[in-house]
């Protein structure tokens, strides 16, 4: 589906509506947001809200987005002519940053609650975040087996293999709300212990 391409529109305020949406969003979830809170965070009529975004599910969607667009655009500093592991290593601690930061957690928790009611809202996100990782990680997965670095026949596999081994231990501690937050020398525990993994998988014998 995609009406939310078509009934968005941009203008002088749009990025005011999003920034209150975002704020109430993240306070109160999808269900208990409201468009009024929406529109008294954003300091915007219900009209001038309402005339960017037709129903609150569209405006949720551009929220997720946005989020997603703004940590897809952060540069890895990974320098030319890195070998798998450095590159994987940097790779999985940016998602990890991703997935286990507040709105990262805020943001997946929404979607997986109101995907039943709503079935476009969770192949919205997915398209809109998750998929565009997985896309960009076979895009390196395949130059990288070009070049000799690794061994992978089945690159949609290898991806999922990849988010999954991510989302050990740190993401549903936090998903479940069993520990509040998590140091960076975790992050990096997870990451390296991904990669170890990963590259035990896939990894050639000139690989590292």
């Amino acid at each position: 589906m995609n009406q939310s391409a078509t009934a968005v529109r941009r203008g002088r305020k749009f990025d005011q509506v999003l920034e209150g949406a975002r704020k109430v969003f993240m306070a109160d979830g999808f269900e208990g947001a409201s468009v009024d809170d929406i529109a008294r965070a954003a300091e915007v009529s219900k009209a001038t809200l309402y005339s960017y975004f037709p129903d609150k599910r569209l405006l949720f969607m551009e929220v997720a987005r946005s989020e997603c667009a703004r940590h897809a655009t952060r540069q890895l500093d990974i320098p030319e002519g890195s070998g798998p592991r450095q590159v994987l290593t940097q790779l999985a601690r940016h998602i990890l940053s991703v997935i286990l930061s507040e709105v990262g957690q805020k943001i997946y928790r929404i979607c997986v609650a109101e995907t039943e009611r709503f079935p476009d809202l969770g192949r919205e996100f997915f398209a809109s975040g998750p998929q565009v990782e997985r896309d960009k990680l076979k895009d390196y997965l395949r130059a990288a087996v070009a070049r000799g670095e690794l061994e992978i026949e089945d690159f949609d596999m290898a991806a999922e293999q990849w988010m999954a081994l991510l989302r050990a231990d740190l993401f549903p501690r936090l998903i479940f709300n069993l520990r509040d937050g998590v140091e960076e020398a975790e992050i990096n525990r997870v990451a390296d212990a991904t990669v170890d993994m990963f590259l035990a998988r896939y990894g050639a014998s000139s690989s590292g």
